[in-house]
């Protein structure tokens, strides 16, 4: 069984790059304060590094998408 993480996107992307608008996008967050519960992956891991300072990352213990 693989590893689940929820990601919490916990600051504006306002002043921010648009690459890094979309990247939030691509982790399937739309608006402030929401969290989305997510398969643990090398390809998400990149994607939580480059916005890690707009989100915040915890392990999922079983929650289901």
């Amino acid at each position: 069984m693989s590893s689940k993480l929820r990601i919490t996107w916990i600051k504006s992307d306002i002043g921010y790059e648009k690459s890094q608008r979309e990247t939030l996008r691509s982790l399937g967050l739309h608006r402030l304060n929401q969290s989305v519960v997510r398969e643990d992956s090398a390809v998400l891991r990149g994607m939580i590094n480059k916005v890690r300072h707009l989100v915040r990352v915890e392990e999922a213990t079983g929650e289901t998408e």
